[in-house]
């Protein structure tokens, strides 16, 4: 268990780091990317069970013998969320040096 002065000073040590601006843009990066991918996917989502309720002639229309749009549409999904997932992969190791950045700046 820590003891209280311990423990206060974590708290010091987070304070001072999250009140730099080199935090605060890691945050904002972290916002830039997240907010975004997420708003996207939700949209990319919930476009098909919408579609498919209100444009059900466009979403039956066959494209590869049997297949049609709508299913098309289901198995891509699964597509966008490993391009989303490689994406945020990619971006993460950026978040990542910019976090160790920070800590060793705060050393």
């Amino acid at each position: 268990m820590q003891t209280d002065s311990t423990s206060h000073e974590n708290v010091t040590k987070w304070d001072r780091i999250a009140h730099t601006d080199a935090f605060k843009d890691l945050m904002a990066a972290k916002a830039r990317f997240v907010v975004p991918a997420t708003l996207f996917f939700m949209v990319y989502y919930f476009a098909l069970p919408v579609l498919v309720g209100y444009a059900p002639d466009l979403m039956k229309r066959e494209v590869i013998g049997p297949l049609n749009i709508a299913y098309l549409f289901a198995l891509s999904q699964f597509f966008m969320a490993w391009i989303i997932a490689a994406l945020y992969v990619r971006a993460a190791s950026r978040f990542d040096r910019m976090a160790k950045a920070i800590l060793t700046e705060k050393k």
